[in-house]
């Protein structure tokens, strides 16, 4: 298998877990923004069988991009689990597995207030190349904080990939490529919305407030 053959089965995937969903009245994002569309990945990360599979997509969209971790670390907590279950699948095909060469790293949710400072906000410290994963990206804050922390660390971060990016520009105007890149990381995403919406059956409602939500907030416009 690769990703290229794989890729709109991964979408399938998306659509028939439904990690998209809408809501009649739109609600208010941690961003601040209101939408009556989101995107939740929370029930694969709760179902060991959904997880499996999505992590072994993962791993063909890492062949496809012809990236060599040493560790893959998910930004906490929402991608905790599959940074982990990830790097132990990617060590275990490796031809060089053996002990001390793979290390298995978590971030804390809040910083430890005592013991090792190294532990403040890792159980486990990240080393070597990172891949850092995020589920959703939006304006990307949580990805940001996650890569200046593990800059603390001295580690070499070679690549962020977010499973689904929702396509937005921040309120700067900048969209999670652009400020990605301000701090010397590449930004890959495995789907995007502008892909997926359109694919999706909605009432007329909810088409016309995500189509204006795309004129405001988008990296481009959506008709669907």
């Amino acid at each position: 298998m690769n990703w290229e053959n794989e890729k709109d089965n991964f979408h399938n995937f998306i659509l028939n877990n439904k990690i998209i969903g809408f809501f009649k009245e739109p609600l208010r994002l941690k961003s601040g923004r209101l939408s009556s569309w989101y995107i939740n990945w929370r029930n694969i990360a709760s179902d060991v069988y959904l997880l499996d599979q999505l992590t072994d997509y993962i791993l063909l969209f890492i062949d496809y991009l012809g990236l060599n971790p040493k560790c893959f670390y998910g930004v906490p907590e929402g991608a905790t689990k599959l940074g982990i279950i990830t790097q132990y699948k990617w060590a275990r095909r490796q031809k060089n597995y053996n002990p001390g060469c793979y290390p298995l790293s978590m971030g804390r949710g809040k910083p430890k207030e005592h013991g090792d400072p190294k532990d403040k906000f890792f159980v486990g410290i990240p080393k070597g190349e990172i891949i850092i994963l995020e589920d959703v990206t939006t304006t990307g804050e949580s990805l940001i904080d996650t890569i200046k922390r593990l800059k603390e660390v001295n580690v070499r971060i070679i690549a962020a990939i977010g499973l689904t990016n929702r396509n937005e520009k921040r309120d700067d105007g900048k969209s999670i490529e652009e400020i990605v890149k301000e701090q010397n990381v590449q930004y890959y995403a495995m789907s995007n919305a502008v892909d997926l919406l359109p694919r999706i059956n909605m009432n007329k409602d909810i088409k016309n407030h995500i189509e204006e939500y795309f004129k405001k907030y988008g990296t481009q416009q959506i008709n669907l």
